[in-house]
């Protein structure tokens, strides 16, 4: 068999197969996230996510509102460098990120069950 031949059956077999997965994956809440940043964050914002008395004073005094702070964390950078990634019983992850044109450090504790935003600052 000609090379034309085997890359015309390669090519419409692998067409075929990215339109029967492309069907099956419509519509659905896929995502790939492969990378340890995107699976820290899907981990932690597949959690309760739980406020500490310091992250309500911040929010408070910044007139910031939960859902941008929620915003915030599900798009933040997470600093591997700052987090304390293999702490028992929770590992802290130090996350940064822009809420209204202000640099914020967000430390988050994430147990088992529930995620805890321990500490917010907003950076100069």
């Amino acid at each position: 068999m000609k090379f034309i031949h085997r890359l015309g059956y390669y090519l419409g077999g692998f067409s075929i197969g990215l339109i029967v997965l492309a069907f099956f994956l419509s519509g659905k809440k896929t995502s790939c996230s492969y990378g340890p940043e995107a699976r820290v964050i899907k981990n932690i914002n597949s959690k309760k996510l739980v406020y500490s008395h310091n992250t309500h004073l911040v929010l408070k005094q910044n007139a910031i509102d939960t859902a941008k702070l929620n915003a915030a964390i599900k798009h933040g950078n997470i600093n591997f460098s700052k987090s304390e990634t293999r702490k028992e019983p929770c590992a802290f992850y130090y996350l940064e990120n822009i809420i209204d044109d202000k640099n914020v450090a967000i430390t988050i504790e994430n147990c088992d069950s529930i995620a805890t935003v321990t500490y917010l600052k907003i950076l100069k």
